[in-house]
């Protein structure tokens, strides 16, 4: 299936119409944090426990399972073990089950300073029935199960890619300030062809245009790295909602140590210069 807005996975839609039932009287802009956000901890978690195996079978090495460092140098999120997905899946079904994912939050920032001030944090409120939120954790478990390729952290983007826009469409208008249609950036950096060297976006929204651009520089034979990401963004949700784009995508990028105005506050006025 595909609309031009984003995967052609064959299940994101389904996932999509799963996941918005459970949406009840919360309205998109508040519900596309608790999503975005739960698909974020299950993909960080998920590359946590990739790793986590590997050392488990290095132990007789002296590899230490529980070492921030052993994650950390090879670019995988430190995870503390009450932050770790299968905590919310065994927590799923109990009333805390709010509490249990924003402490999760909470520790993932703690123990990863470029993180901080990003996730979300708020699944105690009480429009989110707790119910609710324990099928949809039990839902976006179902993500990254089965083959390699369905573990694989390029399906999560997709599926995060493709629920951006699901929730711009859900939006209507105000969509249009977190998320630029795929099938446009895709245009607009074919057109620049950043082959090598920086790309700044001074109103980055959720980063689609950093996505895009490290996608054409994979598909025309350069590798992650040739190019070096900039981006501001002044609304502070869509920047926190960019730099996970970016984590889950794998992209080094410089947003700044907060948002900012690219009119008003320009965080990277070297760029300009050079």
């Amino acid at each position: 299936m595909g609309n031009g807005n984003g995967a052609n996975l064959g299940f994101e839609k389904q996932l999509w119409n799963a996941a918005d039932a459970l949406r009840s009287n919360m309205d998109a802009a508040e519900y596309k944090h608790v999503v975005l956000g739960l698909i974020f901890l299950k993909y960080i978690s998920d590359a946590f426990e990739d790793k986590h195996a590997l050392l488990e079978a290095e132990k007789a090495q002296g590899a230490d399972l529980e070492d921030p460092d052993e994650y950390r140098a090879v670019n995988i999120f430190w995870v503390p073990r009450e932050a770790r997905w299968s905590n919310m899946v065994a927590n799923a079904k109990q009333p805390t089950i709010g509490k249990i994912v924003d402490d999760a939050m909470i520790a993932i920032e703690r123990d990863n300073p470029n993180l901080r001030g990003v996730l979300p944090k708020d699944y105690v409120h009480p429009r989110l029935d707790k119910q609710r939120l324990g099928q949809l954790i039990d839902l976006i478990g179902n993500i990254g199960l089965g083959d390699k390729e369905s573990r694989s952290k390029d399906i999560l983007g997709r599926v995060y890619e493709y629920f951006l826009s699901q929730f711009a469409s859900a939006e209507g208008k105000k969509g249009g300030q977190f998320y630029t249609p795929r099938c446009v950036v895709q245009l607009l950096v074919e057109m620049l062809a950043p082959y090598k060297g920086r790309v700044f976006d001074p109103c980055c929204g959720s980063g689609g245009m950093f996505v895009q651009s490290e996608k054409f520089v994979e598909a025309h034979g350069g590798k992650r790295g040739d190019i070096s990401v900039y981006g501001q963004e002044s609304n502070h949700t869509t920047w926190r909602l960019a730099k996970m784009n970016l984590a889950i995508r794998g992209i080094d990028g410089n947003l700044g140590k907060e948002h900012a105005d690219s009119f008003h506050r320009d965080l990277h006025p070297d760029l300009k210069a050079g």
